[in-house]
């Protein structure tokens, strides 16, 4: 690779890392927003087929969405009995928007 092309190279990829570095880029609110359950379901320690089930929530329980990871589950926080538990959850388990 000749010279000129290897700096124009770097100074590409040295101005993708300055823009995504520079901390004014704005993020999502990222505060637990409270959600009813429409069905049934079971909150999992992971997202994963072998993921432990931590409780069940019955239809109409409130529970605390704390971040969507992916199309299949969001990370939520509920309380059963007193006890706090944070896992994950199909987005099944709640109403569309």
């Amino acid at each position: 690779m000749n010279k000129p092309l290897l700096l124009l190279s770097l100074l590409a990829l040295a101005a993708c890392n300055a823009a995504k570095d520079d901390g004014t880029a704005t993020r999502p609110d990222r505060t637990p927003v409270a959600h009813n359950t429409v069905v049934d379901c079971s909150l999992y320690d992971g997202m994963k087929k072998e993921s432990a089930l931590l409780m069940a929530v019955s239809s109409g329980t409130e529970v605390q969405v704390m971040d969507t990871i992916d199309q299949y589950f969001v990370k939520v926080r509920a309380t059963n009995a007193g006890k706090t538990q944070t896992g994950y959850m199909y987005r099944t388990c709640f109403a569309a928007k």
